[in-house]
């Protein structure tokens, strides 16, 4: 089953953790192993796993995306949000975690973000939980 997660932004650019809402989805379907599929179905926006313990890590990435992938260059798209769509093409759209005895794997610090480039938005994520077969 397809599950839908709302995320809303508050900033341009910003790392949104969203670890606990994927675990609060798993859980409710208490699929004990197999593989859970995440995506982000905008152009603008992506999906990175990294650490998730000090929130230094977070303004470090954000600060040379930018610095690698300027928002104020001379791009051919009019939109004003080039850096945003070269920004989430380098992340990606999807990840995928292994799931076992009912939990995320994810090593010690990880957590899942939704990396925002063009906001404030409200953006969606898609989450399918593929369970093992016995």
């Amino acid at each position: 089953m397809l599950k839908r997660l709302e995320v809303k932004t508050t900033a341009r650019t910003q790392l949104v953790e969203i670890t606990s809402f994927v675990k609060s989805f798993l859980k409710n379907d208490e699929v004990s192993s197999g593989v859970i599929f995440i995506y982000a179905p905008h152009t603008t926006c992506g999906l990175t796993i990294n650490e998730n313990a000090d929130p230094a890590v977070k303004d470090d990435i954000l600060s040379s995306l930018e610095k690698l992938i300027p928002h104020d260059n001379s791009y051919k798209h009019t939109e004003g949000n080039s850096d945003a769509h070269i920004k989430a093409s380098v992340l990606g759209s999807s990840i995928t975690v292994f799931v076992e005895s009912g939990s995320l794997v994810l090593g010690t610090w990880q957590g899942i973000f939704l990396a925002e480039f063009d906001g404030p938005r409200k953006r969606q994520v898609l989450i399918k939980i593929l369970p093992d077969t016995k």
